[in-house]
């Protein structure tokens, strides 16, 4: 019977062979004979580590059989298409267990991108053929049959390694049913148990670091956490310590916190001092005035930094700037924590290290900047206005009249603004 699946890398290479011995070699040799080159004179490449995030083959058997598992019952209820059920599946068997089901469903079992389960479809296929033609009965888990009997991919629940050995605590419940076994499931990882928050012990039979026991009985273990500082403990109270967690004593089955910074245990720098905290300690920097220092502000200090000077029990800083310090003309003194700068008095400004007086521009009036044919315009505007308010009055206050007063006055305010406006508006900014 011809391959059923074809991955579509070797579709484009060469037609896929028919069964027996003679095909296959023949197939073999025209796929390589149709490889770009003299592959035999082309360098290996260099070998690549596998990327981290590469599935466990376990993982992709696995996922290979739930999406064929899902392809079967999607087809449950699908028939050969022919029109004539009753005849085909007297003809040509029942298409439940036809190969044209199985082709069905072989065609969507792996995702496009999923290049892991295409390579292992492919090395699997006549196991899948053989098992849906001739093994289902027998052994009706695909999973069992596939990834676990037949390729060695998976490992029995519970179990873990190329031998499948249980996992710590036992197959029924690996790792007490308190942690997860590592490589459970496939032929892979160690079966070291990573134990729950408060278990521990190698199949996490015990209560962890910092918890106690509270119940147990042959299946089941309840651990309950230790008053804070407590490494071990008989119950949650205070008094109840065994064991301290670093940086605490064990005084009377109670934890006391251990000041460090009374001890050598501390290790600051030379510009730091030490703060005591529960269960450990701080170092933290000295003030700017100190030389070293015994905790913090400049009342701590062991000695002054430069440009600060004892002042009964402190630091101060030094004000240099008491004797002409600065020899630059037209310079003054301005004192710094710790030290000084010398910088331009008011009114001067720095130029090349230099300070120069600072030129102060002279006020200009609203029409020195006007050009004289702006002066001529605003002229006739003026006297414009002067005839138009004059025939308004000889009018008696005529409406008409006013009207033609008041368009003529905002017609030539218009024309004059139209070539002037950006330089009065300039003028009223800067008060002008």
């Amino acid at each position: 019977m011809p391959s059923i699946y074809r991955s579509p890398a070797w579709e484009k290479m060469a037609p896929w062979p028919q069964r027996g011995l003679v095909p296959p070699l023949l197939w073999g040799l025209s796929v390589f004979l149709s490889l770009p080159g003299p592959v035999w004179l082309q360098p290996s490449p260099p070998p690549q580590s596998s990327s981290p995030t590469e599935p466990h083959p376990c993982h992709t058997c696995r996922g290979l059989v739930d999406s064929f598992n899902k392809g079967l019952e999607r087809t449950i209820r699908d028939n050969f298409g022919g029109g004539n059920t009753a005849w085909e599946e007297e003809k040509l068997s029942k298409y439940k267990d036809s190969e044209t089901r199985l082709v069905e469903v072989l065609e969507s079992v792996c995702s496009k991108s999923d290049f892991e389960c295409h390579r292992l479809l492919e090395l699997s296929e006549e196991l899948v053929e053989s098992w849906w033609f001739h093994k289902q009965q027998e052994a009706p888990d695909l999973f069992q049959w596939l990834c676990s009997d037949s390729l060695k991919l998976c490992c029995p629940s519970g179990t873990f390694g190329p031998s499948c050995l249980p996992c710590p605590g036992g197959a029924e419940r690996p790792c007490g049913g308190y942690g997860q076994c590592e490589g459970e499931g496939t032929r892979g990882g160690s079966g070291h148990c990573d134990c729950q928050a408060g278990y521990g012990g190698e199949a996490c039979g015990q209560c962890g670091l910092g918890y106690f026991e509270v119940e147990r009985n042959a299946s089941h273990l309840v651990c309950s956490a230790c008053f804070g500082p407590c490494a071990r403990c008989s119950g949650p109270e205070e008094s109840n310590c065994l064991q301290c967690k670093k940086g605490w004593a064990l005084h009377h089955l109670k934890c006391v916190d251990i000041d460090e910074c009374g001890t050598e245990r501390a290790s600051c720098g030379a510009d730091q001092f030490c703060v005591n905290t529960e269960g450990s300690y701080e170092c933290r920097d000295c003030a700017k005035a100190c030389l070293g220092c015994m905790g913090a502000g400049p009342g701590r200090c062991k000695k002054c930094s430069p440009g600060y000077q004892q002042v009964g029990s402190k630091c101060l800083d030094v004000d240099e700037c008491e004797p002409e310090v600065c020899p630059g003309e037209n310079q003054q003194c301005e004192n710094t924590e710790g030290s000084y700068r010398c910088i331009c008095a008011q009114g001067y400004k720095q130029i090349e290290s230099v300070c120069v007086k600072e030129q102060i521009p002279e006020s200009a009036g609203f029409f020195s900047e006007m050009t004289e044919d702006e002066l001529v315009v605003l002229q006739q505007m003026f006297f414009g206005v002067i005839i138009c308010a004059l025939a308004t009055l000889a009018a008696k206050g005529d409406l008409v009249f006013t009207a033609i007063f008041i368009g003529a006055v905002a017609a030539m305010t218009g024309y004059w603004l139209s070539e002037r406006s950006d330089r009065v508006l300039e003028g009223f900014i800067k008060g002008r």
